[in-house]
């Protein structure tokens, strides 16, 4: 399959970075909706099906998704902290997906999710947890919910916390 300008342009990111050090400048020949709009974006790495990397923004950070994309492309290759650092051997195995973030909206029950069509961010206090949506392995709210909520380090007994939903536009 062929990869969309999204991916083309993580891909070539990571490459640069990865071999060089270098951070490219976005390109001249991107389309407008990279350009000429602001989202956060996330950038996710697999190797052999399992992830390698994964660095995002819920909100946009940077003057462009183009931008965001580049960001987290750097980020999701060396400094996810779950992670060591790609390796310049390992490019040509690596699968790259880019997912642009709608705005988030704050919702009122685990009962306006869906975990195939909406990500969530759980925040309790000074804590927030975001996890995609359409993820291998995450097959209920439950298990979407606790899964954010780990991720933030918010107990799991936590009272009074804050469900946002979003959805996002998955580039391969």
């Amino acid at each position: 399959m062929a990869e969309d300008a999204y991916v083309r342009l993580a891909r070539a990111i990571i490459n640069s970075y990865v071999r060089t050090g270098e951070i490219l400048p976005v390109p001249g020949d991107l389309p407008e909706d990279m350009t000429g709009r602001r989202a956060g974006a996330f950038v996710s790495i697999h190797k052999r099906g399992m992830l390698r990397g994964c660095i995002g923004t819920i909100y946009p950070c940077t003057d462009s998704v183009a931008s965001e994309i580049i960001s987290n492309a750097v980020s999701a290759s060396t400094r996810d902290p779950r992670f060591e650092s790609i390796r310049p051997d390992e490019l040509e195995e690596l699968e790259i997906n880019v997912d642009v973030l709608g705005d988030p909206e704050q919702i009122s029950s685990p009962d306006e999710l869906d975990p195939r069509r909406y990500g969530v961010i759980v925040t309790k206090g000074l804590r927030r947890g975001l996890l995609l949506p359409d993820l291998e392995g995450v097959d209920t709210v439950e298990d979407q919910i606790s899964i954010a909520m780990q991720k933030a380090g918010i107990p799991s007994d936590a009272k009074d916390i804050i469900l946002e939903r979003f959805e996002v536009v998955r580039h391969y």
